[in-house]
């Protein structure tokens, strides 16, 4: 494909579209905002203030048949992406989507057999893949469990090598914690199934995807503990015996890091607080610790040391300055690199042929299916295995 910057249609413009894809497409060199597409007046309103040399349209279908639209982003509700989906294949163009990738299991593998079958690449939103910090903590991790280099020092009672561990010696168990706040969500987020299972298919998939993706294995079974709705924990067995546990905590604070993964394996642990560190223990050469930039940083003489600590003097000061201005958007500053604008340069390479699919259906498929298991589980409060729900592709 040409080395010209790709014209891109964004299908479905609300809050997420229009506070991350939107300003990411316009801040990328190597793309053009052409469209805007929702149904809503008013969100297409704000698209015309932020962008005003793009586009709008309420038709899908125009949006994706513009001649200067070379890819599409399709941030619409997960219940209507199937339609835009088979139009992009028809028409050949590539698609950077939201996820989850489909409201069902049986849409999932429909659109990976579309895309899949036409050969038209397809990135599948789960951005943490793409940031600094996770993307160097799980090649870090990758390497201690293909090669494992134990430090000198780990501690080893005599006759350890005679305990009967067998096949459980050295494999990983990881586990993710979400601390937020459900009163910040969309009322879409609970409604339909959501009413009853919560977040366990519509966020959820980032944290599966995550768990796969350091832990490079499938699942075998999932059991879910909690209300399901606000709180929530995951137990994954994978099928090589390795284990995930995620915990999802509704009631929590914009004031605490939102995310803490924690894996260990081989005498190693590697951790990632927040996507602003990566600490690492028990593995020989790691770097016991490594912080990441802070992007939208509103406060940049408070909390200079960066890292976790400076990140939670710079949000102090942001709850501060909210609640004496009687606004609570002004809690938001130093936000950790999520990876989302690194996702979209890196798609553009993939459609230049420059690079491996990032974060393709299959892949995606992996987490989905622990997804809709856990629904499962939550909902009828048992063990449930993978393939009698959801059957591998």
């Amino acid at each position: 494909m040409a080395s010209h910057p790709l014209g891109v249609g964004i299908i479905g413009c609300g809050m997420l579209a229009r506070s991350q894809h939107l300003p990411n497409v316009l801040a990328t060199p190597e793309a053009r905002l052409r469209v805007c597409c929702d149904l809503d007046e008013a969100a297409l309103a704000e698209c015309r203030r932020l962008a005003p040399e793009a586009r709008v349209t309420r038709d899908f279908r125009e949006a994706l048949a513009a001649s200067d639209v070379d890819l599409a982003i399709v941030a619409t509700s997960e219940t209507f992406r199937l339609p835009i989906f088979q139009e992009a294949v028809r028409l050949k163009k590539p698609v950077l989507t939201e996820k989850p990738l489909a409201a069902t299991w049986e849409e999932c593998l429909r659109a990976h057999a579309m895309f899949a079958g036409a050969g038209v690449p397809i990135c599948v939103g789960h951005n943490r893949r793409c940031s600094p910090a996770m993307k160097e903590a799980r090649d870090l991790f990758r390497r201690h469990m293909e090669s494992p280099r134990p430090c000198p020092w780990r501690f080893q009672r005599p006759g350890w090598e005679r305990i009967p561990v067998g096949a459980e010696d050295g494999l990983p168990a990881l586990s993710i914690r979400i601390n937020d706040d459900w009163r910040s969500w969309k009322a879409v987020h609970l409604q339909g199934i959501a009413a009853k299972v919560g977040l366990l298919l519509g966020e959820m998939t980032h944290f599966t995807d995550l768990a796969c993706w350091f832990l490079d294995a499938d699942a075998d079974s999932v059991s879910v503990f909690g209300s399901g709705i606000l709180n929530h924990s995951v137990s994954i067995r994978f099928r090589n015996q390795a284990i995930a546990s995620i915990l999802m905590g509704g009631n929590g604070t914009f004031g605490y890091p939102k995310e803490l993964l924690e894996v260990m394996g081989n005498g190693g642990v590697v951790a990632v607080d927040h996507m602003l560190e990566v600490r690492t223990a028990g593995i020989e050469g790691a770097p016991a610790r490594k912080i990441y930039p802070m992007l939208g940083d509103r406060h940049p003489n408070i909390g200079t040391e960066g890292g976790l600590s400076g990140w939670l003097a710079k949000k102090r000061a942001a709850c501060e300055e909210a609640a004496a201005r009687g606004d609570p958007m002004l809690q938001f500053t130093a936000e950790p690199d999520k990876g989302h604008k690194r996702m979209l340069g890196e798609f553009l390479r993939e459609i230049r042929g420059e690079r491996e699919p990032i974060s393709p259906t299959a892949a995606a498929l992996r987490g989905s299916r622990i997804c809709f298991a856990a629904v499962t589980s939550a909902m009828e409060r048992r063990v449930v295995s993978l393939d009698e729900i959801a059957p591998a592709p």
